[in-house]
């Protein structure tokens, strides 16, 4: 630093210092904090919810810059006057790396401005002051990091020492969240011992990787001199600067070449007009499913509606030549009628909203099979319109994922269940009409090429192209649906819906961002035989292996679509695209096939084969692998690099897929539960448990019944409730879970049940008390449908108690309910717990089936038996006290009622079993007025109730002495 007089300087100075500044004061704030809180409060941050010392032994960097006083004061003060050379290091990187006709270096410093300001905002909003405005800041301090960390790489300057020491820091920096995430589970989900002092050394490790890379700008800065003049001396100046990036001086490499000069935000605004379409296509071809189940669900039976699953058959109108010319000249027209199932939610009747949704899929397939034959003969732009439609379904995935696996825009989702349909409308009708502004590359040149025999034969296209529309569909339209095959009960043992469903997310961009930039390793049979032991591990194993094989299988999917798209495009789009998706259609119907063998014709054929549907998978894909190689075995004419404009363009999918892995981790961040979840009477040992069958989460009127369930479930304040019918993982449910937004939103541990590969309709255990262990049954079904049943150990009041969830057979096949009965009074007769049964049984109290459930053969008590008016649902108990019993209506929301019972934790009642009459009135009824308010029901569902649900059949609770 010097200090001058000549030309009205008045000092001068390195801009080194301003690093040295920012890194000196930075790491004094954190170090600072750590040094003081562990002199005076040591045994107190190092204190979790589960362990102390010496369990764990080192802070988090949470712990120790929180609300203790001193040392959160140390931190803030010192991260205030880090502020100063903070913004001054963000702009001087601003001046080093500016360019004309470049917008990056504005938006990198806009980047790093906001994570300035969000640093602060986590700083001193604390979570104890508001916990959901701390979380936001933080959060988004770490959504930002990416781009800015990606940003400064790209602009760096050509100093080979500052970008090897930009990329250790940034890539280890990303390295680290991968054990940060994995020890935060040990701790908060398994509870394990020190694992929080494991997560807190990587957290520590994030804070001093961030200020490391920042620090690196040191070395840039070397060549600026920050001087300060008076007024009258004020001059301009000139910034010699290093622009060109490291990244450019290697040749012959894709990757490298992406992210060339010139950001335009025109291209780039027009890429996220492509990805919205492909994400409407994809939120309303996943809705059509939804949508004629409904039917089948209320008929009990083949209604008729099924034929709607056709329309997808529409692309085998291109046949027709002037029908091909109109659509190709009109495309806009084509998209914009393909958009209008996004607006089916205005429509109330049932039937209605099914025939729009149809006419808008039918309408979608035949706008997107035109474009893609359209673009066939301008590769860069087929790639986008690929890019979009593949980008599309990982945004629909992410949406999912945000919205609890519900589709914001599905046409069974309005504002009251937390539709987001008016704004999708909108932004679907600005997307297309953006999107199909620019024409297509093939207007003048719509007819089937001559040369198609070239580049192989249309039918092995069309198999591979309707394999990867099934796969893409059935196993990737959500993230949690794979993790929900390799699920097999607590304690946990793999992936669990949140937070690894953003790892099932993050495979599929990494998997298209290949198939893009290496085609040719994508498409050969080295990769299609990777992909081939990814779902053979995933049909064949559970738990974190089985999870490995699904993330493998969503990567090779993804990396392969752009060449089995592009391949179907070469040839007459009837044939790949309109039997392509028949086909499609074909492998929807065996995959419901598989698990409805008892309701449709041909059924027992198929019955439990998904390891067939997964055979027949791959080997659809496999004859689209064998078209395209034949073709560039005809052809080997190398096609021409990608021009600078191209590789641009192809930047901005990369941006937008970058920013989608960026939202699906916030998600798991603001989605990953608490697990500090508490009964609603727990100084009275009172244990509510419920049992009702959801008919898979729609209503009467054919909206999602989520919302209208939690709050009944809320209401009537259970503890434990079992829920029936409640798998809806497959195409024609949606590839939904009504189970995620229950437990998140009513604070409960949660398990599926069997999976949607054991071919079952499902049910579930919820529970406000931990689940210690669970297992799942596949109960005797020789001739109907598969009996599900969930054994789970919970933890209530320092006690173990056994709950059974379970649904039987059908009322046609009383072979397979006897011997469900037996199985089933043997597993609970075992149980030296005591025990619930929540269930659906199909019997008549007091005959037949009715004598294995209820006595001496399973030592189970039915909670009364002087109901009489019973059929599907019973609950069952032994070795607690029976205290309270209930039955409520449930309006609209399903075809059953729910019933609850009430039951009291306490000793000398667990070796209790099935209760001998011997001169004691065991079922003897008391008046309200006589029982503890803990253990009565709530109130508001007397008289006429709430919501169209009150106490019925007996008009009001019934309670025992």
């Amino acid at each position: 630093m010097s200090t001058k007089h000549k030309g009205g300087e008045v000092i001068s100075f390195s801009a080194v210092w301003i690093s040295w500044a920012h890194t000196v004061v930075a790491y004094a704030a954190f170090l600072g904090a750590l040094i003081v809180g562990i002199g005076l409060h040591y045994q107190k941050i190092v204190q979790n919810e589960h362990y102390g010392y010496p369990q764990e032994w080192f802070p988090s960097v949470s712990a120790t810059i929180g609300d203790r006083y001193p040392e959160r004061s140390v931190f803030m003060v010192f991260i205030a006057i880090t502020s100063g050379p903070r913004f001054a290091l963000v702009y001087l990187w601003y001046i080093l790396t500016k360019r004309p006709n470049s917008s990056l270096p504005k938006f990198v410093m806009g980047v790093g401005i906001f994570r300035t300001l969000t640093c602060g905002g986590w700083t001193y909003v604390t979570s104890t002051d508001d916990h959901d405005w701390h979380d936001i800041f933080m959060i988004s301090y770490l959504v930002a990091t990416l781009p800015w960390t990606v940003g400064c790489l790209m602009l760096s300057p050509e100093n080979p020492a500052a970008i090897k020491y930009r990329k250790i820091f940034g890539g280890a920096f990303f390295a680290m969240l991968v054990p940060l995430v994995y020890f935060f589970i040990q701790h908060k989900v398994h509870r394990v011992a020190g694992a929080y002092t494991i997560y807190a050394f990587f957290e520590w490790s994030l804070v001093l990787l961030d200020v490391a890379f920042d620090a690196v700008t040191i070395l840039d800065f070397q060549t600026f001199e920050i001087v300060v003049r008076d007024v009258k001396g004020l001059s301009r100046g000139t910034t010699n600067r290093v622009v060109d990036t490291e990244l450019n001086d290697r040749k012959g490499k894709d990757v490298e070449h992406v992210f060339g000069k010139g950001f335009q935000w025109s291209e780039a605004i027009d890429a996220l007009a492509d990805v919205y379409n492909g994400f409407v296509f994809w939120s309303i071809l996943t809705s059509l499913g939804l949508l004629v189940w409904y039917f089948p669900l209320w008929y009990m039976g083949i209604s008729g509606y099924e034929a709607f699953v056709m329309v997808t058959v529409s692309p085998a109108l291109l046949a027709i030549s002037p029908l091909r010319r109109l659509v190709i000249r009109n495309l806009r027209v084509v998209h914009f009628l393909g958009i209008t199932g996004a607006a089916a939610w205005l429509i109330d009747t049932p039937s209605l909203r099914l025939t729009a949704v149809g006419f808008s899929v039918s309408m979608s397939c035949l706008a997107w099979a035109a474009t893609f034959y359209a673009e066939r003969s301008q590769p860069q732009r087929l790639e986008s319109r690929i890019s979009a439609f593949g980008i599309g379904l990982i945004a629909s995935s992410v949406a999912k994922y945000a919205f609890w696996t519900n589709n914001p825009i599905w046409p069974t989702m309005h504002a009251e269940n937390g539709g987001w349909n008016k704004l999708g409308l909108i932004l679907a009708a600005a997307a297309v009409w953006r999107s199909t502004g620019r024409g297509v590359a093939g207007i003048d040149s719509i007819s089937p090429s001559a040369s198609s025999s070239k580049r192989g034969s249309s039918l092995p296209a069309a198999f591979g192209l309707a394999g990867l529309l099934f796969g893409m569909h059935s196993l990737l339209s959500d993230s949690s649906t794979m993790i929900l095959w390799v699920w097999e009960g607590f304690p946990v043992r793999g992936p669990l819906s949140v937070p690894h469903g953003s790892l099932t997310i993050l495979a599929m961009g990494a998997g298209l961002c290949f198939g893009l930039f290496y085609p040719r390793i994508a498409g050969s049979w080295t990769a299609f035989g990777a992909g081939s032991i990814a779902a053979a591990i995933l049909t064949t194993t559970s738990h974190w292996v089985g999870f490995y094989g699904a993330l493998g299988l969503a990567f090779y999917l993804m990396a392969v679509s752009p060449l089995l798209i592009s391949s179907a495009a070469q040839h007459n789009p009837a044939k790949t695209f309109g039997l392509g998706f028949l086909v499609y259609n074909l492998m929807v119907l065996f995959h419901v096939w598989v698990v409805a063998y008892a309701f449709v014709p041909g059924g027992p054929l198929v019955r439990e084969h998904t390891d067939w549907i997964m055979l027949c998978l791959m080997l659809l894909i496999g004859n689209g692998i064998f078209s395209n190689i034949s073709a560039t075995t005809s052809s080997p004419t190398r096609s021409k690099p990608a021009n600078p404009a191209a590789r641009r363009t192809r930047s901005y999918y990369m941006y937008i897929i970058g920013t989608l892995q960026l939202l699906s981790a916030s998600v798991s961040y603001l989605r990953f539960p608490s697990y500090d979840y508490a009964p609603y009477h727990p100084t009275s040992n009172v244990i509510t448990a419920g049992i009702w069958t959801i008919h898979f989460a729609l209503d009467n009127p054919m909206w999602d019944s989520t919302r209208r369930m939690r709050d009944l479930i809320r209401d009537a304040e259970l503890d434990l409730v079992g829920l029936l019918e409640s798998d809806t993982q497959r195409i024609i449910m949606g590839n939904r879970d009504a189970t995620q937004y229950l437990a998140e939103d009513l604070g409960m541990y949660v398990d599926y049940g069997p999976g949607p590969n054991k071919h079952t309709w499902g049910c579930a255990l919820l529970s406000r008390f931990p689940i210690i262990n669970s297992t799942h049954h596949l109960l005797p079904s020789p001739v109907g449908e598969l009996a599900p049943a969930i054994h789970a150990t919970i933890d209530a009041y320092d006690t173990l108690i056994d709950v059974f969830v379970f649904h039987s057979g059908q009322e046609e096949d009383p072979e397979d309910r006897r011997l469900q009965s037996l199985y089933l009074a043997d597993l609970m007769k075992n149980t030296p717990r005591p025990a619930i049964l929540l269930s659906y049984l199909v019997i008549t109290p007091g005959e037949g089936n009715y004598n294995h459930y209820v006595g001496e053969l399973s030592g189970m008590n039915d909670i009364d038996p002087t109901d009489w008016d019973r059929w599907c649902e019973y609950i069952l108990y032994k070795g607690l006290r029976r205290t309270g019993y209930a039955r409520v209506s449930r309006s609209t929301i399903t075809d059953t009622e729910l019933q609850v019972g009430k039951f009291v934790v306490g000793p000398g009642l667990a070796g209790n079993g099935f209760l001998q009459l011997g001169g004691v009135d065991v079922n003897r009824r008391v008046d309200e007025g006589e029982v503890d308010v803990d253990m009565r029901f709530p109130t508001v569902f007397k008289s006429e109730g709430v919501r169209g649900h009150q106490y019925h059949v007996f008009d009001e609770p019934r309670y025992f002495g």
